[in-house]
């Protein structure tokens, strides 16, 4: 397992930025997919982003392409969500999590596939 810790998340008004961060310790952060997810109150748990242990491959929920950025830092072993543009649905918790297997080519896009998960950080967009 790894150790996954969001930060970031913030009240901001519609039209503004956020990057939110997820710290990871314990197995090799380096070999592992990881991604964002999001939940919204009353809503399932939605994908939001993927990127490749390697960070040369990156995937996006198709309503999130061009104003949201996932990328990586493998020698801080940690993970980043630049959000931009932020409007009010994008309201949501917004966790983290590690994609199961290591140095895995698929990228995948369900909740199922990853097996660890950060505690989430509140992100409230206000209009």
């Amino acid at each position: 397992q790894v150790q996954l810790v969001e930060s970031g998340g913030s009240v901001v008004q519609a039209g503004g930025s956020l990057r939110l961060s997820c710290a990871a310790s314990g197995r090799t952060f380096s070999s592992y997919n990881m991604g964002w997810f999001r939940q919204a109150p009353g809503k399932e748990r939605e994908f939001v982003a993927v990127i490749s242990w390697s960070g040369g491959r990156t995937s996006y929920a198709d309503s999130l392409k061009g104003r949201f950025t996932i990328s990586r830092d493998n020698v801080k072993n940690t993970l980043y969500l630049q959000m931009n543009s932020l409007k009010p649905e994008d309201t949501a918790v917004y966790y983290c999590a590690a994609q199961r297997g290591p140095l895995t080519y698929w990228l995948s896009e369900e909740k199922a596939d990853f097996d660890s998960w950060g505690q989430g950080t509140q992100v409230t967009v206000s209009s």
